[in-house]
């Protein structure tokens, strides 16, 4: 990584935490991105540095808007020759320009590891003594970040900001209505399929994709697509391959390249997994989280990330062509 420490200190006070883009359309505000709907059926997804876990949103990372938008646009470039998606093109290091879908009523979680710290988390469930998850059986005598047989996809509800995801199986999604058998069934062998991919890529590069979110959506012309953002530390694990067998066997934690880091620093150091206020991350650990963050794109994407150390209010509404 080429970025100093001063590099990454001096810009914890220049992060992107929210906009304000008048004139781009309807906003929409989640946990780390800003969406705005056009009149003309785009979707402008501006990548905020907002972090979130457990649900809640703690503060802000620098460049960590920079590194989703970037790494999301390199896997959505390089997988859409097997796999739809709905990106239009980028203005900016923080900017997708996308088409407009409908969300599909769920998330599709990829798993290939017995890991995990949050409530929705499949060791969670497997530490308090479930040997099914999300319709999957699990034997007895596993241990926390064992292999799975195979990987497996655990669906989860999608909820409100502010609000926890369930973690379902196939069969109660569909019988809540909250999507079809047809399109379930479609979306997930599009999801075993990516996933695929990116376990193959990840290797080639050291690293193991330990699991990961989709979020999938309908075109106006009725295709399904991926949308958001894919393989990005935010929405995936990963672990280094190099000495991970060695790690397990003494009992340690993989080392980790996302943001679990943050997740088990607030779960050791503060106790917390998603009630009430979160406690303010410190500098160091915000630092830290950056660091990580660049260097799962480095790794992943074999080039240097090179940040756009300009202000970022100003350059998105040049970028953009809005009038300020």
């Amino acid at each position: 990584m080429n970025l100093s420490d001063e590099q990454l200190h001096a810009q914890l006070h220049r992060t992107l935490d929210r906009t304000d883009l008048h004139g781009l359309g309807e906003k929409y505000e989640g946990k780390v991105r800003d969406c705005y709907t056009t009149p003309d059926g785009r979707r402008i997804l501006v990548a905020t540095d907002r972090l979130s876990a457990f649900d809640v949103v703690l503060g802000t990372i620098p460049f960590k808007g920079q590194v989703l938008n970037q790494l999301s646009l390199h896997w959505f470039d390089e997988t859409a020759r097997f796999v739809p998606n709905h990106v239009l093109h980028a203005p900016d290091p923080n900017v997708t320009v996308a088409q407009e879908c409908v969300s599909l009523s769920a998330e599709f979680v990829m798993r290939a590891y017995l890991t995990g710290v949050t409530t929705t988390s499949i060791w969670y469930a497997y530490e308090r003594g479930a040997r099914s998850f999300c319709g999957h059986e699990l034997p007895d005598g596993m241990k926390k970040n064992q292999r799975l047989a195979r990987p497996i996809l655990t669906p989860s509800t999608k909820a409100a900001k502010g609000e926890h995801d369930r973690s379902l199986s196939r069969a109660e999604l569909i019988e809540s209505g909250a999507i079809t058998a047809a399109d379930f069934d479609e979306a997930a062998q599009m999801s075993e399929q990516l996933f695929a991919y990116g376990q193959a890529r990840a290797a080639e590069r050291g690293l193991i994709l330990v699991d990961t979110k989709y979020e999938l959506g309908r075109t106006p012309g009725g295709k399904i697509v991926f949308i958001d953002e894919i393989h990005t530390p935010d929405s995936s694990r990963y672990w280094y391959a190099a000495d991970f067998e060695e790690r397990i066997a003494r009992g340690e934690e993989p080392r980790g390249l996302d943001k679990e880091y943050v997740r088990r620093w607030l779960v050791s150091e503060r106790g917390y997994r998603g009630e009430g206020p979160p406690p303010e991350l410190p500098p160091e650990v915000r630092v830290e989280a950056a660091r990580r963050y660049i260097t799962t794109f480095e790794l992943l994407t074999g080039r240097a990330f090179v940040p756009d150390e300009e202000a970022p209010e100003p350059r998105i509404e040049r970028n953009l062509g809005i009038d300020a």
